[in-house]
């Protein structure tokens, strides 16, 4: 039986492929997923991924994980820098969790720098464009294993 790993975006990635394709790319989050799928098939790994732009919603995933999944990757996108609710909810998550971001956040404005995710995470991928999530995905093979 395969483990399952929580995939978690947050607000306006359902817009990837359409919302500042310059920083974002134009791969959806629907190629996200599918690659993701092809990887974790590899590993033995299969993947839930959702998407919420609201705070509290991310909040109830986490919370479900908590009894379904082996591991978690989120992209809190800009919940990242603000979001003390992630925080706590991901602390109360046993397994590994990687933060994922698709641009290089310490390359952008300087309230991008600071993540509250990242004291949690127990690795952070960003700059890689949506390659960042296969990325995350054979780290997650490799703490699982």
């Amino acid at each position: 039986m395969s483990k399952m790993i929580y995939i978690l975006n947050g607000p306006n990635l359902n817009l990837l492929g359409k919302r500042e394709p310059e920083i974002y790319g134009h791969d959806t989050l629907a190629d996200v997923e599918t690659n993701c799928a092809a990887v974790g098939k590899i590993l033995g790994l299969s993947v839930k991924l959702q998407q919420s732009n609201h705070e509290g919603e991310i909040v109830e995933m986490i919370h479900e994980a908590r009894e379904n999944a082996a591991g978690i990757i989120i992209n809190p996108a800009a919940y990242s820098h603000t979001s003390v609710a992630i925080l706590d909810a991901l602390n109360t998550f046993e397994g590994p969790v990687l933060e994922v971001h698709i641009s290089n956040i310490h390359k952008r404005e300087t309230f991008r720098h600071h993540s509250y995710v990242s004291a949690r995470a127990d690795g952070v991928i960003a700059g890689f464009g949506v390659n960042g999530y296969a990325l995350a995905m054979q780290h997650m093979g490799t703490l699982l294993a």
